[in-house]
């Protein structure tokens, strides 16, 4: 036997996937019954779901979703594109994301950027076509292409706003107005904000609430920036920090802030009794840091789940108007002290 014929017996002996066709001739239902039930929960009786859900189980019967397309125009995939998967501030977000999705029924399918518009391009251009709608987080796209993108499927934006887009942004301002006065009782005069990407919409709307907040404390306020989000961006950003005179440091997210604190360790400083420093989201591990970090906490999971639906209430064509702001909140842990003498 040829390696062709050994392929043509294995192909000939695979059984064929199952069908609604092969569901509703087992249980005697119509076509259409068992494809309301499989498709639209609530469409047909609990008993008769329960029953065509068994014997579609056993037949080992899975749904097609380009298939299902053909005919509604609805492949109930929604795409969720972060800018870097490696960022652990999006592993609660692509959680929260994946709950609701199976809650609505829909499958979720994410990519990454990895920082780069231009790699996002690419990715939404491959991604479109397959899914109903898609989530942008943290999106590195200028505005006006973020609004072309939004004319071609329903799109829905975290952290970030643009006109009346659809859009998650947590209450920001709430956390931010604890940390300032956490540090500003604490007797800090002087702190710095070190910022993330320049094309983060959420990096510049942070570094303007602290600015503004720490102008009410009667604070010096210094700005560092831009920066890589990333912990080595925190750690280059230690002589430019240490430049400005600040005793009391707030960071772009918590990785830069454990960067930054690190840098400052090499360097022979001992924390936080020389700097106090306060990060951004409470990343699983922050509390795991030395000294655990001191972080403006958002509520990931709800973030990415509120996304889903509010993207999935656009596709239905229903108010599409978002939750009341996700507040955000300090959570006090080691890396804040009072300031040198």
């Amino acid at each position: 036997m040829t390696d062709n014929d050994a392929d043509s017996s294995s192909s000939g002996n695979r059984k064929p996937s199952a069908t609604i066709y092969d569901i509703a001739r087992e249980l005697g239902l119509s076509p259409s019954t068992v494809s309301r039930a499989l498709t639209k929960p609530g469409r047909v009786s609990e008993k008769t779901a329960t029953r065509i859900h068994k014997v579609a189980a056993d037949l080992g019967y899975r749904s097609n979703p380009m298939a299902r397309a053909l005919p509604t125009g609805r492949t109930r995939m929604l795409g969720l594109v972060v800018s870097d998967l490696t960022n652990p501030v999006f592993f609660r977000l692509v959680r929260g994301a994946e709950q609701a999705c199976h809650e609505l029924g829909y499958t979720l399918v994410f990519a990454e950027s990895q920082e780069s518009a231009e790699a996002e391009h690419g990715t939404l251009d491959r991604l479109l076509p397959a899914v109903d709608g898609v989530i942008l987080a943290a999106a590195r796209l200028a505005d006006e292409d973020i609004s072309r993108i939004a004319g071609i499927k329903d799109v829905v934006l975290i952290n970030r706003r643009i006109g009346d887009m659809a859009a998650i942004v947590p209450d920001i301002e709430s956390g931010i107005a604890q940390a300032v006065s956490h540090l500003a009782d604490l007797g800090h005069r002087a702190i710095a904000y070190v910022g993330g990407p320049a094309r983060s919409w959420m990096s510049r709307t942070r570094g303007d609430l602290i600015f503004t907040h720490a102008v009410a404390h009667g604070m010096t306020y210094a700005e560092i920036g831009p920066n890589d989000p990333t912990r080595e961006g925190g750690e280059r950003a230690l002589r430019r920090v240490r430049a400005s005179g600040a005793t009391a440091i707030l960071t772009y997210n918590d990785i830069m802030a454990i960067g930054l604190m690190r840098a400052y360790q090499r360097d022979g400083a001992a924390l936080p009794d020389e700097v106090s420093v306060i990060g951004f989201d409470d990343i699983f591990g922050a509390d795991f840091a030395t000294p655990a970090l001191s972080t403006v906490r958002s509520p990931l999971d709800e973030i990415g789940a509120e996304a889903v639906r509010l993207l999935v209430h656009g596709l239905d064509g229903r108010d599409a108007t978002p939750p009341v702001e996700l507040a955000t909140e300090l959570v006090v842990r080691e890396s804040t002290a009072r300031p040198p003498a």
